[in-house]
């Protein structure tokens, strides 16, 4: 009987314990959220796509009738992973409610 208030008190412990392991992982999980790699991919690609693009030569610009297409890619793909990582901004995720 002397053991029951300890008991009590290990419980909510570990309860608090738990809750913090859970909102850890939840950190962890945004961090690696799929729309976090996408974004990223997109954006460094486009970078260095655009910036092949800035200075093309004749030879490039004929062969693709007259239109800088390395830049037009570069500059389309920096929108895409601009608005992925908008995405996440605006809409991260959340756990799901415990039961």
């Amino acid at each position: 009987m002397v053991d029951e208030p300890r008991e009590e008190t290990d419980i909510a412990h570990h309860a608090a314990e738990i809750e913090d392991l859970e909102r850890e992982s939840g950190t962890a999980s945004r961090l690696f959220d799929v729309r976090t790699v996408i974004g990223g991919l997109f954006v460094v690609y486009g970078l260095l796509i655009a910036a092949a693009g800035i200075a093309p030569d004749a030879a490039e610009l004929e062969k693709a009738q007259g239109i800088n297409i390395n830049l037009w890619t570069g500059l389309s793909m920096l929108v895409v992973g601009g608005l992925f990582l908008l995405w996440l901004k605006l809409r991260p995720l959340q756990a799901p409610p415990r039961p």
